[in-house]
């Protein structure tokens, strides 16, 4: 990087941090609350929801690990965003009216209003341990890994910074901060990742003398035509990490669903709506976010197969490619600008899981165990020294877990398939089967990882993870349910009463999301 570059990442993080520092000043007199703090005072209008995201979601692990996947297995990967599209749609319509509904803070407090405090404990500790040691951890290391190849900054130095510059501004703003410092997060974040994209394509172009960037594309799904097939077939080396068409009717829908329908600091931005139409119309809006982000993560690190084949480029492990992209295409100036997207979609994410670490820490353990009348300024302290807490531990831990791993992406994916189906199973029949008791749900608590375990490493060892997440789906629902059965014979008295009112959308909604269904079709049937 250049004296531009520093100068235009400088002018980044100061706008960030002083746009943070505005937002978070109270009124004169208002005293921040655990409302403020935890759910941005509920404030949050459709366009910042959506913003905020795609902020939170698209990290590190995108960036570096999905344009690493992309280099190794090709525009397959893309289907962890292009469906991800259709299931903010089926959140929005089917589960949000659901959470706002009982006015929640955290998805455990939802689990003891359906079920009981064992239920709620159960999960609140699954997941800030998955918080801390599986998302915050990914995301210090592949942002640090960024650093290293284009700064040359050593590794621990790179993740203790970005853990700073995460801290700096969202712990003490809490999710108000975190929320309006993403929708300038997203404008670096997809404005300089379609750059390095454009850039990727024209070196492609001029590389094999092809004139223009759709030249460029075009020259790419000559060269690599292997790269562009969405459903990958039983002979491709890859298969196991994208099994076919199982990936669009079988494990993909529970990663999905259990990501963004029950996961605290992605529904935590529609919890903290203005109202039920503003989030609907908000996750409908990162829906077509979603369809955007393969052109900035994906086809870069095709690019860079493109780019590298033949050419004596070693980019082992393939987490390397969109690094070496920054490093060796983009020019000064734009690296600056190229480098701030990739720095913004790390701290963003690591904001927002911080939050959401802290609110779950907060309101289902300390405030239920340890100190029931706690006021607001207490359970606002709590929160912020919750959420040093767990960032100190994931500095410590990122490096001894994620180091010499090819594909970090591949790895979170695999890691969080062990767990996913048995918290989706006890969220879907908790909301729409009446009868599903609160035994039969902590049991599928205790019982998700010890399963995924056993599914992994003795019953399906060779199959797919994504097929493999399908049958303990399945298998763990059937498990709920006999034991529901044998348990009560009637509708268990915390079981939720559902009517069609709960799911009536706005015609913008219903609008919106049949264009994702559309353009979802053209997609999967031009690269079939």
């Amino acid at each position: 990087m250049k004296s531009i570059d520093y100068i235009v990442f400088i002018i980044y993080g100061v706008v960030i941090v002083t746009l943070a520092m505005l937002v978070s000043r109270e009124k004169k007199g208002h005293k921040k609350n655990a409302e403020d703090y935890f759910l941005a005072s509920k404030a949050l209008p459709w366009w910042a929801i959506g913003t905020s995201l795609i902020a939170s979601n698209i990290s590190a692990e995108q960036f570096i690990g999905m344009s690493g996947s992309g280099y190794a297995i090709g525009l397959a990967i893309a289907s962890y965003e292009w469906m991800a599209a259709l299931t903010l749609i089926i959140v929005a319509k089917f589960l949000l009216p659901v959470f706002l509904k009982k006015g929640i803070y955290t998805m455990p407090q939802f689990l003891e209003m359906r079920y009981d405090s064992r239920v709620r404990t159960a999960l609140a500790v699954f997941w800030i341990l998955v918080y801390i040691f599986v998302n915050l951890t990914s995301v210090l290391y592949m942002g640090a890994l960024a650093l290293e190849t284009i700064m040359g900054v050593e590794l621990i130095y790179g993740i203790i910074g970005l853990a700073l510059f995460a801290a700096i501004y969202s712990i003490y703003g809490g999710l108000k901060a975190v929320a309006w410092t993403d929708v300038v997060q997203v404008i670096f974040l997809i404005g300089g990742g379609l750059v390095t994209t454009f850039l990727a394509l024209q070196a492609v172009s001029e590389r094999f003398d092809a004139g223009g960037l759709l030249a460029g594309f075009g020259e790419m799904l000559q060269q690599a035509p292997g790269k562009f097939e969405m459903i990958l077939s039983k002979d491709n080396p890859h298969y196991t990490d994208l099994p076919g068409i199982g990936v669009l009717v079988g494990g993909l829908w529970v990663a999905n669903l259990f990501y963004w329908g029950f996961n605290q600091y992605i529904i935590q931005r529609g919890l903290a709506a203005k109202s039920i139409r503003e989030s609907q119309r908000g996750l409908m809006f990162a829906g077509y976010l979603k369809l955007l982000i393969p052109l900035i993560v994906v086809i870069p690190g095709i690019a860079a197969y493109v780019l590298t084949t033949n050419s004596g480029v070693d980019l082992s492990p393939s987490d390397k490619a969109y690094p070496w992209l920054l490093h060796e295409i983009v020019p000064p100036g734009i690296t600056g600008l190229a480098f701030a997207a990739l720095i913004a979609a790390v701290v963003s994410s690591l904001a927002s899981m911080l939050n959401s670490t802290s609110t779950i820490f907060t309101m289902d353990i300390y405030r239920e165990f340890i100190n029931r009348k706690a006021d607001n300024t207490k359970t606002v302290l709590v929160g912020r020294l919750s959420a040093i807490a767990a960032l100190i531990i994931a500095v410590f831990a990122a490096r001894p877990l994620l180091s010499g791993l090819d594909q970090a992406f591949q790895y979170i994916q695999n890691f969080t398939g062990m767990v996913s189906p048995g918290v989706l199973v006890i969220f879907v029949f908790g909301i729409f089967w009446k009868r599903t008791t609160a035994n039969a749900a902590l049991w599928v608590a205790i019982l998700t990882i010890p399963m995924g375990i056993l599914a992994q490493y003795v019953l399906f060892p060779e199959m797919p993870f994504l097929d493999r997440m399908g049958y303990i789906f399945l298998i763990l629902s059937l498990f709920l349910v006999i034991l529901s059965v044998l348990e009560r014979g009637t509708d268990d008295p915390k079981g939720i009463q559902l009517s069609k009112d709960f799911f009536r959308t706005g015609k913008a909604f219903n609008i919106g999301a049949i264009g994702i269904i559309l353009i979802l079709i053209f997609l999967y049937v031009f690269f079939w």
